[in-house]
């Protein structure tokens, strides 16, 4: 895709959403990462609903590990993927403990070094609550830039580096929850509502479809 085009969707974007931001509700960096560990596979508003009951007694590193797993396993449950994710929470609440003081580090390659943290969460983590440059691949951020040309590749991990290649990195975050914006509105995974986008004629699945 052209710069020009690029840019011309980025300002289309930003003026569709110009109050993008997560839905994910928390007020530090640690209900953060706990929340978005929930969100893999759930909607924000399930995962909005389980954390207003779990961070009213559970919201530090320190209070989450007085928790067995199978105690945290019945918080979560109607998250889904209750036992990973449970294991996962467990395993970087005592890293945060053990390694960082009890404080949830702010870099991205730190926190790519706590157990069960994966790229994707770890890069929200750091734009969100550090804010950080940064472009998080979700199930909406893959399917709309891989639809549009923005990126042409197979796994999220090969779209944010075409992602980050193509925009400018002063907007990565922001782009981020853009392109989760539009996909959640209009991009849908089934039946996407292109007539009404006004980025058809830049999209590449379009153009394909007609």
């Amino acid at each position: 895709m052209k710069q020009c085009e690029t840019e011309q969707i980025l300002s289309i974007l930003e003026n569709l959403y110009p109050n993008a931001k997560p839905a994910l509700k928390y007020s530090t960096p640690y209900e953060l990462l706990v929340a978005v560990v929930l969100s893999a596979q759930c909607t924000d508003e399930r995962v909005n609903k389980v954390t207003d009951k779990l961070f009213k007694e559970y919201n530090t590193p320190q209070a989450m590990c007085t928790l067995t797993q199978e105690e945290l396993e019945q918080k979560i449950y109607s998250c889904g993927f209750y036992r990973m994710k449970a294991e996962h929470i467990l395993s970087a609440s005592r890293d945060i403990l053990q390694k960082f003081n009890g404080n949830v580090p702010s870099t991205l390659v730190e926190l790519q070094t706590l157990a069960g943290v994966g790229r994707k969460t770890a890069n929200v983590v750091y734009s969100v609550a550090f804010g950080g440059n940064a472009i998080a691949v979700d199930t909406h951020v893959f399917r709309v830039s891989n639809r549009l040309g923005l990126a042409h590749a197979s796994t999220p991990e090969k779209t944010e580096l075409q992602l980050m290649q193509a925009l400018p990195e002063s907007v990565w975050s922001k782009a981020h929850h853009w392109l989760i914006y539009h996909g959640r509105r209009v991009c849908h995974s089934q039946r996407p509502n292109c007539p009404e986008s006004p980025l058809k004629p830049f999209c590449q699945y379009y153009k394909e479809k007609e």
